[in-house]
């Protein structure tokens, strides 16, 4: 795929299209085969704004989505309606509102979850599949609500079980989104994340809160300023974290949903990409040696030493290179 100089590339088009919720809000740039951005939690399409204009000036048509309970898109009242099957028809949905028959998807956190599970069901629809910082594990073995009650550790709740539970975390995050926000950043941030002496920053002590074990001193980490996060905080201020949290709320349904999924590999073109200080890695990295087995097509796996989670805004120039070469064999 033939690339165009910066200047060349058309400005970002904010966009609603139908999808099975009501609609999705997506941020669309450049031209050529389509690229389906899903983003994570707590995040937006604007965590895509670095790799936006570098997929477009590349040669693609560059798709970043707000995904279902998120920014712009709808905001369904109940909890189930967050199931990932869900979440995969809107992605579904978005590819042919947009006129096209075919996508490739890439994810960061929770969006490489539904990136991945997109792969999975709907392979007539996306044809290669992008992870970053949460690798790829097939759907199957223990119920996740008792793996995640099995990682407490004494007096202390993983972070998952604490999100699981509709309103607890909501209470704690909604009356200062953007403290919290500030902090659950720079808590998986490489350049500000706590030390190893510290708390880990995973867990909640028992009747806590979770921004107990946020980095102190209120300190933004280097690749977020001042005007980005308001961005991100006025968006969950005027949304509410319910939606976002839903997330969470439905891992045993998925469980049970996608069952006679147990154990499938994604067999299309794949890319991995990880930072060696993030837990979201580090923690799977059986998955990852896994890859030869449940990713048959990988084209690359990545881990970028030093890195964080908050994996394609921290290291946005090799993330976008990484993402541009294995495009290049993939989407050509």
């Amino acid at each position: 795929m033939p690339s165009t100089s910066a200047e060349s590339v058309p400005a970002p088009v904010h966009r609603l299209v139908p999808s099975p919720a009501g609609r999705s809000h997506l941020v669309e740039q450049g031209t050529g085969p389509l690229v389906l951005l899903l983003h994570g939690f707590p995040e937006s399409w604007y965590s895509w704004r670095r790799q936006l204009p570098a997929l477009a000036a590349a040669g693609y048509r560059a798709v970043a989505l707000d995904v279902r309970g998120y920014g712009r898109s709808s905001r369904p009242a109940a909890v189930d309606a967050y199931r990932m099957r869900e979440l995969v028809e809107d992605n579904v949905a978005v590819v042919h509102a947009l006129g096209e028959e075919g996508a490739v998807v890439i994810g960061h956190d929770w969006g490489a979850n539904i990136a991945a599970g997109s792969a999975l069901l709907r392979p007539d629809v996306f044809s290669a599949v992008g992870l970053l910082s949460v690798p790829y594990a097939p759907p199957g073995g223990p119920r996740p609500s008792e793996v995640f009650a099995g990682m407490a550790a004494g007096p202390e709740e993983f972070y998952v079980s604490y999100f699981q539970e509709p309103g607890r975390a909501e209470a704690e995050i909604e009356p200062d989104v953007r403290g919290w926000l500030a902090g659950f950043y720079a808590a998986l941030s490489a350049d500000t994340m706590p030390g190893p002496d510290a708390p880990d920053p995973h867990f909640v002590a028992r009747g806590g809160r979770l921004r107990d074990r946020f980095p102190a001193g209120g300190t933004l980490p280097a690749w977020l300023d001042e005007a980005e996060l308001d961005v991100y905080a006025g968006e969950f201020e005027r949304t509410g974290l319910s939606g976002a949290l839903a997330r969470y709320r439905n891992m045993d349904r998925d469980w049970a949903d996608l069952r006679a999924y147990h154990g499938a590999a994604i067999p299309q073109p794949s890319l991995f990409v990880g930072g060696s200080r993030d837990a979201s890695t580090t923690w799977l990295a059986e998955a990852i040696e896994a890859y030869p087995k449940t990713l048959p097509g990988l084209v690359g796996s990545h881990v970028l030493d030093g890195a964080g989670h908050w994996i394609q805004q921290e290291r946005a120039d090799d993330v976008n290179r990484l993402l541009v070469e294995w495009l290049a064999a993939v989407a050509p």
